[in-house]
């Protein structure tokens, strides 16, 4: 079974996309369109069922083209929804039964599908954006890794926390690949009100996981980061939250992130959430050269230390 986690494709093996003993966790879980769709066959699949049981006793519906299977399936489409337009009715003892049962079940299925479209509904969404890279770039004279995310609602949103964590491929000194999962340490990892954008930083000192690792060996030791975010919506009422994760390849060095908010001449703040991904220069950073040896440097000096070699 494959699984998308973000921009990651997991495989897991002795595991079934779909529990058919969990319903209710399929239904929920599915897409809008998946989700319709299954209405649709469900709703299609009881109706030829009662079709066929209505077949099964020729004159068993008043007014019904005998044998024909059109017939019956609308009489049964109309007993299903408990509509009746008079014009086909059930004619015989086993017509009426098989008409009862079917307005049980079609009184059943209408309320199951009306609840779990409800929730559906109901369930409260956060609307979070993210760019598109992380970036590594100087702030306060260190090299300090970057997130931006934006709050995507027109409304303020308050007491966002977020979190965030990177996963390292490593060999043991038998050789064995894991992946091992650091938190990163936040220089802010709350804010009281979140209305426009939110700069998640850690600063990569010698404390920092990323500490031994250059911008050139970031891929080959398969980094990945998560990044996690939780506000309470206040429209809403509620708690909402959203995930994102970054390869190798999504973090940037050398390049920070422009402005997207500005003031205007009368003081009102203003933010572009087009520029939300936009990138330019560290006008702080290093001559690529010199950046790149330190970073190599340090990364020996760590490698020694590393039980995993």
């Amino acid at each position: 079974m494959k699984v998308r986690v973000g921009a990651f494709e997991l495989t897991k093996k002795g595991a079934s996309r779909y529990d058919w003993r969990d319903p209710y966790h399929i239904a929920v879980s599915l897409s809008w369109p998946g989700f319709l769709l299954m209405f649709v066959v469900l709703e299609l699949a009881l109706n030829l069922i009662f079709a066929t049981l209505y077949l099964l006793q020729p004159g068993a519906v008043a007014n019904a083209r005998p044998g024909e299977l059109t017939d019956a399936f609308f009489f049964s489409l109309e007993t299903l929804a408990t509509v009746g337009y008079g014009v086909m009715a059930p004619a015989t003892l086993y017509g009426h039964v098989v008409s009862a049962i079917e307005i049980i079940v079609g009184m059943a299925f209408v309320a199951i599908m009306t609840g779990l479209t409800f929730v559906r509904f109901s369930r409260p969404r956060g609307k979070f954006l993210w760019a598109d890279k992380v970036v590594v770039a100087t702030h306060n004279g260190r090299p300090t890794l970057m997130i931006r995310l934006a709050n995507g609602r027109a409304n303020v949103m308050t007491d966002a926390r977020a979190t965030a964590g990177v996963l390292i491929g490593e060999r043991s000194a038998e050789g064995q690949f894991f992946r091992r999962i650091f938190d990163l340490k936040l220089t802010r990892d709350r804010l009281p009100i979140f209305a426009l954008t939110w700069t998640l930083m850690h600063e990569i000192d010698e404390h920092s996981p990323l500490h031994r690792y250059a911008a050139e060996n970031f891929t080959s030791a398969d980094i990945r980061m998560y990044v996690s975010v939780d506000a309470h919506d206040r429209a809403l009422a509620a708690d909402v939250g959203d995930m994102r994760d970054y390869g190798a390849g999504d973090i940037v060095f050398g390049q920070r992130y422009a402005d997207a908010v500005t003031v205007d001449d009368d003081g009102r703040t203003i933010v572009d959430l087009g520029r939300l991904s936009l990138l330019e220069d560290d006008v702080g950073a290093e001559p690529a050269g010199a950046e790149s040896l330190r970073w190599a440097d340090a990364g020996k000096m760590a490698t020694k230390d590393s039980p995993a070699g």
